[in-house]
């Protein structure tokens, strides 16, 4: 089980790279980097767009390359403070992720699940690649799916315009009873009309939301971003609900800079703009008991 030490940070982040459209490792290196964490990716493919609606994308599978990438940095005798997974497109990477759990087992594990979104998996995310995934989630340290795919995870229907406390809560300790410690579930909306991200830590023993205000339109890499800055907050010394409250301000931030441009949504967030707050490392208090 990995331990805030409060020395030199070091993520393998083992994600696809989209060229246009920010989201992916586009977003991930520099959003842990300003906040002073070292990225070492691992690409598992190479995408000229991300996959949201700008035409026929040129995409590179980098799967033969992971493992060696992985042999190399053992014959270096590197460690690692945290290995962060994201969209993978195989069973295949699924297990070479699995082996870079084993080779740094003192790691913070990290694994955001990308499955699917507004109720439903993604085409290319069937039966088999789900049943891959959770096996992932289940070595992991630290979970952050969407509603969606928690539901899929918990191999439940997705069937709610709105969660009660109770409701949250539950879906958050069976999601932990998988075995991560440490859960959180993006972009839920609360039966009481607010839109949150919420968390449990299963030893601590604590349940957290952080409200966000709505914007009606939706920008690619947002998840990607919210797990980075969440995972630089805990390896630079916040608490979970301090994390969880930095990761949602800041998204929340560079959503409402590019939403008051008017960009095309496809293009993502405006996170050039948004980046130097992250350098500020005051204490965020915008969490709330769930």
């Amino acid at each position: 089980m990995y331990t805030n030490t409060g020395s030199f940070r070091r993520v393998a982040a083992v994600h696809d790279i989209s060229g246009f459209g920010r989201c992916s490792l586009t977003v991930i290196i520099p959003s842990l980097s300003v906040m002073g964490v070292q990225v070492c990716p691992v690409p598992t493919a190479v995408l000229s767009t991300h996959t949201g609606g700008l035409g026929e994308v040129a995409i590179r599978d980098l799967t033969d390359y992971i493992l060696p990438a992985l042999n190399h940095y053992k014959a270096l005798d590197l460690s690692f403070d945290a290995v962060y997974t994201g969209f993978l497109g195989s069973q295949t990477q699924i297990g070479h992720c699995l082996e870079f759990f084993q080779a740094f087992p003192d790691s913070l594990k990290v694994v955001d699940p990308v499955m699917g979104d507004h109720g439903k998996a993604y085409r290319t995310c069937g039966k088999e690649l789900q049943a891959g995934m959770a096996k992932l989630v289940s070595a992991a340290d630290i979970i952050t799916p969407n509603l969606t795919e928690a539901c899929i995870l918990l191999n439940q229907s997705f069937e709610f315009s709105s969660l009660t406390h109770s409701q949250a809560k539950s879906m958050l300790a069976r999601l932990s009873e998988t075995g991560p410690s440490k859960v959180i579930i993006t972009g839920v909306q609360l039966a009481t009309g607010e839109m949150a991200n919420i968390g449990y830590d299963r030893n601590a023993g604590a349940y957290w939301y952080v409200p966000c205000d709505y914007v009606p339109v939706s920008y690619p890499g947002t998840g990607d971003i919210y797990a980075s800055v969440l995972v630089g907050g805990l390896l630079t010394g916040d608490s979970l609900s301090i994390a969880m409250g930095r990761a949602t301000s800041f998204v929340e931030l560079a959503i409402k800079t590019t939403f008051s441009y008017g960009t095309d949504p496809r293009y993502g967030v405006m996170l050039e703009s948004a980046l130097p707050w992250l350098t500020h490392k005051e204490i965020i208090k915008n969490f709330e008991i769930l």
